[in-house]
């Protein structure tokens, strides 16, 4: 597995990031808690990353109410030196943990949060820490404030934005240091070209984009002429890509799906190889469901595109 270093963190990161945002639910939605994936499958899914050479696992607190970091600490209390001292820890705070309970990004709140995910993991140090969202209540320069001092104590190795749009870096680079953005970006989601991806190359900073595929559409799962398949995105949650059907978009991913099979592979590893042919991006998220759901990730690294071949894929959705 190649890695990169992230910016001038220091950290390096595996090029496929493992999202353990369906461990014990769906994201940090309450109403999924305690569904997704259970301890066991998502042992399974954590043991085949690391065979399959990610080190790099990406949690948060609210994550099926706080079961994501609680199971991958219990797996890494499982495994000896070899294998901890090489993980690196990404985990994000913003969300509430329960419905109905607190959210936000005011200082005391971080400090709090990052207690509680200090503990679950079973780990003194996070490597990477991440703003889940922005908080409209919370001044950024506060937030900023108090990602400095953990940074200060050594209780996070680097920090960074999550959802965070072009004023909200700016104004955390104002007041502090963060190393890199993740944002959901995706052949089907383009937006932060415009504003985030120009402002991190100015600025130096990484970029780890999550949801690659779209919610599964860039896999070819779903079709014009037929229903969701049972368990996936557009059955559980829908809303957010009720936008994506238009013509436009089934052409594009007929397009797709024609330059997979031209190279015999999938059109979730085209999506993927696409991603990591762009010069900002430092690393992609990978939520699988089970363990041979990596396969596309783990096959788009040694794909190497040309930068015609990645331009040429990526004009179809344009």
């Amino acid at each position: 597995m190649e890695h990169r270093a992230l910016t001038t963190s220091g950290i390096d990161v595996s090029r496929v990031i493992l999202g353990c945002g369906n461990f014990g639910g769906i994201g940090s939605a309450p109403a999924f808690f305690g569904q997704g994936e259970t301890r066991e499958q998502a042992f399974a899914i954590l043991d085949a990353a690391w065979e399959g050479g990610i080190t790099t696992f990406d949690s948060a607190d609210a994550y099926g109410g706080g079961r994501s970091e609680a199971w991958l600490g219990e797996w890494l209390s499982g495994k000896g030196s070899a294998v901890r001292d090489r993980i690196v820890l990404t985990t994000k705070t913003f969300n509430p943990m329960e419905a109905g309970g607190d959210s936000g990004l005011a200082p005391s709140r971080v400090r709090r949060q990052i207690e509680s995910s200090l503990d679950r993991l079973g780990v003194e140090r996070i490597d990477l820490y991440l703003a889940h969202d922005i908080d409209p209540a919370t001044p950024v320069a506060e937030t900023i404030g108090v990602f400095e001092e953990l940074l200060v104590e050594g209780t996070i190795g680097a920090y960074g934005g999550s959802n965070v749009d072009v004023a909200w870096l700016e104004e955390a680079l104002r007041h502090g240091r963060p190393a890199w953005v993740q944002n959901s970006y995706s052949l089907l989601d383009r937006g932060d070209e415009a504003g985030v991806l120009p402002l991190c190359a100015r600025e130096g900073l990484g970029f780890t984009p999550f949801s690659p595929l779209a919610g599964g559409w860039l896999t070819g799962k779903y079709r014009a002429d037929a229903e969701a398949p049972p368990g996936s995105r557009m059955a559980l949650r829908p809303e957010p890509y009720l936008a994506l059907r238009t013509e436009s978009v089934w052409a594009a991913l007929d397009g797709l799906r024609a330059l997979a099979a031209e190279r015999e592979t999938s059109m979730a590893t085209l999506a993927f190889a696409w991603l990591l042919a762009q010069p900002q991006v430092s690393a992609v998220v990978v939520g699988p469901r089970r363990p041979e759901h990596l396969a596309p990730a783990l096959e788009a690294v040694t794909l190497n595109l040309s930068q015609p071949d990645a331009d040429a894929i990526g004009a179809l959705f344009a």
